[in-house]
């Protein structure tokens, strides 16, 4: 399995990511910059979080205009697993692989703490070795983590089941439905805005974002016959 992090102007948590990909998955993963336009070798492609274009215009809105989108696009179609996380939650919402926006968050600070989610669909090849309903403890770090759609919208990811997380006892910023993740109707596509690759050790203060990178290479395996490397 392939995987690759798409490194934009003002990407911070690329490391993160590519670090996540290396200590759960021990398979390849790359670094590619914004400007790539092939993306055929990559089996998962990873939108970091950080603040692509110092967040001008919108958050995400100038990134979703990189040449690299219109191959994550494609690889979406072709049923390929995309996972964005922060900022690149924002960057699939302003590409349309995923509906809503995010916005400021209630209280117009940025936020940095460690939260509940509570896992609400766990048969997205990201959640696979959750339990339905399970409280896991993930990182959040942002300042426009407000998930926003209109109710029309809202009512076709409850029919879905694309919730995928929702913050658990408290709601850190606003989030309609204390929605913290979606995916799109055909699951392949996740975005969220806690930092499941900031939760993958114990001495980070949670492994709960483990599972996450080890579904997603289950998955891939499941799916292509591929053999657990002893």
């Amino acid at each position: 399995m392939r995987s690759c992090v798409i490194v934009f102007p003002g990407s911070n948590c690329d490391i993160d990511m590519y670090k996540a990909v290396e200590d759960c998955m021990g398979e390849p993963v790359e670094y590619v910059f914004y400007t790539e336009t092939d993306l055929d070798r990559f089996d998962c492609i990873l939108l970091p979080g950080g603040f692509s274009y110092g967040d001008y215009l919108r958050c995400g809105a100038m990134a979703a205009k990189a040449p690299a989108m219109d191959s994550v696009r494609e690889a979406a179609a072709a049923g390929k697993l995309v996972l964005g996380v922060c900022n690149g939650f924002q960057v699939l919402t302003e590409s349309h692989l995923l509906p809503g926006a995010l916005r400021r968050n209630n209280n117009m600070r940025f936020i940095c703490e460690t939260v509940p989610l509570r896992v609400e669909n766990n048969e997205t090849p990201f959640t696979s070795q959750y339990e339905k309903g399970e409280i896991i403890q993930i990182p959040i770090a942002h300042g426009e983590g407000n998930y926003f759609c209109d109710e029309e919208t809202l009512a076709e990811l409850k029919a879905n089941n694309q919730i995928v997380f929702r913050y658990a006892d408290y709601n850190p910023n606003g989030s309609l439905d204390n929605i913290a993740g979606i995916c799109n109707k055909e699951g392949n596509v996740v975005g969220m805005m806690p930092h499941p690759e900031r939760a993958v050790h114990e001495w980070l203060g949670s492994a709960d974002g483990k599972r996450m990178f080890t579904s997603i290479l289950q998955n891939w395996r499941e799916k292509n016959g591929a053999a657990q490397r002893a």
